[in-house]
């Protein structure tokens, strides 16, 4: 794992998610596959192995850099900006 400048600009503590699913895929019927919750704001999404793709979605409309893994027992998180694990 590698350090990034925008994980030193992450709220602490964590955000509150704002959802226990991607209520984006629930909304279209979909099943959300893997999800990620933003270190920002707390949006949970679906990865980039749904097909709708929410995480990824969300930031590039929020400009959001970092996120991480909302699966029980999963800890990394991912900068979208510097495309690495931090």
């Amino acid at each position: 794992m590698s350090e990034c400048p925008h994980v030193a600009e992450l709220a602490r503590p964590e955000p509150v998610p704002s959802a226990q699913t991607c209520t984006e895929c629930l909304a279209l019927g979909s099943h959300p596959v893997q999800l990620r919750m933003c270190l920002e704001c707390g949006f949970v999404g679906c990865c980039d192995s749904s097909p709708h793709r929410h995480a990824t979605a969300h930031h590039h409309e929020s400009g959001h850099p970092v996120m991480r893994s909302f699966e029980p027992g999963e800890t990394w998180r991912w900068c979208y900006v510097d495309g690495s694990i931090v």
